[in-house]
Formats: C-alpha cells, sequence, structure tokens
C-alpha cells in the first residue's frame, strides 16, 4: 500500500474513533429530548385535569380503559417515566415502555392522521411522534450508555451490567 493510502487510512481510524466518542452524548441526548417532550405533557395534562378528563373522555379513543382512569393513568406516566429515561435507570425498559406509550398515544387519537394513518405514517403526518420513537428505539437498542444510572450500578452490580452497554440488544443476551 502507497504510504499516502497508509496515512489516509490512519486518519479515518482516528477520524472513527472521535465520532464513536460522540455516542454516550448522543443516548443522553436523544433521552433529555424525549423525557422534555413527556414531562412537558404531563404538566399540561396536571395543570388542568378537568381539561384532561375532556379530552380522554371525548376526544382521545384508549382502548379498554375507561377516559378518567386513561386521563389519571396518562398524566403519571407522563411525570414518573421521563424522569427515569432521563438518568437511564431501567433505560431499555423505560424506553421500550414509553415506545409502547407513543404508539397508543398516536393511535388513540385520529386527529393526528387527518389523511389514514399508513399515509400519515409514512407521510408527514405526527412527526414529532416519529422522532420521539426512533430515538426510543436507540434507547431501546443500545442501551442508555455510558451517562446512565444503569452504567454506574453496573460497576456495583455486574449481573446488571449488560443491560446498559451501548451494543445491539440481542448482542448482550447470552
Amino acid at each position: 500500500m502507497s504510504k499516502w493510502m497508509t496515512r489516509a487510512e490512519g486518519y479515518c481510524n482516528q477520524l472513527v474513533r472521535a465520532l464513536s466518542a460522540l455516542g454516550p452524548v448522543v443516548l443522553l441526548l436523544f433521552r433529555v429530548w424525549v423525557a422534555l417532550a413527556f414531562w412537558r405533557a404531563g404538566v399540561v395534562k396536571l395543570d388542568d385535569p378537568t381539561g384532561t378528563s375532556y379530552l380522554f373522555n371525548y376526544e382521545y379513543h384508549v382502548p379498554l380503559i375507561s377516559g378518567d382512569f386513561a386521563a389519571f393513568l396518562g398524566t403519571w406516566i407522563e411525570l414518573t417515566t421521563p424522569w427515569l429515561l432521563l438518568l437511564g435507570l431501567g433505560g431499555r425498559l423505560t424506553a421500550g415502555f414509553l415506545f409502547i406509550y407513543n404508539i397508543i398515544a398516536v393511535i388513540s387519537y385520529p386527529d393526528l392522521w387527518p389523511h389514514g394513518f399508513w399515509v400519515g405514517l409514512i407521510g408527514s403526518d405526527f412527526n414529532d411522534h416519529k422522532v420521539w420513537a426512533m430515538m426510543l428505539l436507540a434507547v431501546v437498542a443500545w442501551g442508555p450508555g455510558a451517562l446512565s444510572i444503569d452504567r454506574l450500578l453496573g460497576r456495583f452490580w455486574p449481573r446488571a451490567g449488560r443491560l446498559h452497554k451501548a451494543e445491539p440488544l440481542l448482542a448482550s443476551v447470552k
């Protein structure tokens, strides 16, 4: 291999190592972004319980539970789980839970997809929810990262350590 190719390969390897160091920061930013979105939604629900009850009884179509119970449950989910996600405590489990919650929220409110659900999924409807879903899936797939309580717990409790690692989920299962 020529000298300039060897040098270019060295620079590329350095660049890849430098960019790889951004992984924990990116996962933290994903967690912060989604946690703030859900937290703000919970605070809005808490600030106006009458309006929240109205929405859950007449606008949202939450299956299997009453509107009032859905309002109560939705409010408290949105006020508690963002903290777990933000701190990276039970990161994969919390992100997976919020991913499913996000899907239920989209399905329960047809006004988010005026062009039809499948057209909206591929088109521009409910874009915020799609972005949150991708960020949550990244945390599910790679864990909450090095900047998380899960990582800290992994240092003191080795059996829990594999759950926080920034690696694909199935690679952590033996």
